[in-house]
């Protein structure tokens, strides 16, 4: 099966690193115009759109900082402006946060990370549907986490965000769906990517971390931005609020391999 985006015109948010790069690579690679949204590291977002350039696609590179609506607004006005609207949204921007147990945790740092992860995606994601509601078509992925089902110590607000996340994804496809707009989520597990270097370059923070993974070894960026190359295809034209965990089965909880 060949899957082509030609024509689409996708935002990827926190596109100049990680999983969002490989995502824009992804879905430019199928053929779809893509914005690359960053909010630090203009020089990332503009060798991604460089490279996608000297691939013969198009792209384009925006700052906004998604937590704040304003801005958010107005990077969906300059997508207007230069393709006249939007196809595919895929809110990838996100942050974790500091780690400390909740009676420790500072309220300020606890809030900036709902405000990214959570109220950032609703605010990208509505700016999206007033666009794809009109026009009777479009997908929205958002990028959730294995922590949207597992519980991280120390992370409760990130934790919440992605929990959230999950059913803000459920509620929006159940009023999108009547109206032709689908909206999905996908859950990476462990991915290689330079956010969390500390843990897969150690060897023995590394050797923990596979014992968590029945498939033994760590996702790469590829393994999630092929999935939602697929999930904003016409080849998932009939899936519409679910998330899609694509974690090596990290949710398949390996400890209990040997038992309960």
């Amino acid at each position: 099966m060949h899957i082509t985006l030609s024509g689409k015109r996708a935002l990827v948010t926190g596109g100049n690193s990680g999983i969002g790069a490989g995502i824009v690579s992804a879905l430019a690679d199928a053929g779809a115009r893509v914005a690359v949204n960053y909010v630090t590291h203009p020089e990332a977002a503009q060798e991604l759109v460089r490279r996608v350039q000297a691939g013969k696609g198009e792209a384009l590179a925006i700052q906004a900082d998604v937590s704040d609506p304003a801005a958010v607004a107005g990077m969906f006005q300059q997508i207007d402006r230069a393709w006249g609207g939007i196809d595919i949204l895929v809110n990838s921007a996100g942050i974790d946060g500091p780690r400390a147990p909740a009676w420790e945790a500072d309220l300020a740092a606890w809030r900036k990370v709902i405000e990214v992860n959570l109220l950032g995606a609703f605010a990208c994601a509505q700016q999206a549907l007033r666009r794809m509601v009109p026009q009777a078509h479009g997908v929205i992925v958002n990028i959730s986490s294995v922590h949207e089902e597992i519980a991280w110590s120390g992370y409760s607000a990130y934790t919440a965000s992605k929990a959230g996340l999950g059913m803000m994804t459920k509620t929006l496809a159940q009023e999108a769906a009547p109206h032709g707009v689908r909206v999905l989520s996908v859950a990476p597990g462990a991915i290689k990517t330079p956010i969390n270097q500390a843990v897969w370059s150690d060897p023995a923070s590394l050797h923990d971390l596979l014992e968590k993974i029945p498939l033994n070894r760590l996702g790469e960026p590829d393994d999630i931005a092929r999935m939602v190359v697929v999930l904003v295809s016409d080849a998932a034209s009939y899936m519409t609020g679910r998330t899609v965990f694509v974690d090596g089965g990290m949710t398949d909880y390996p400890d209990f391999a040997h038992g309960g």
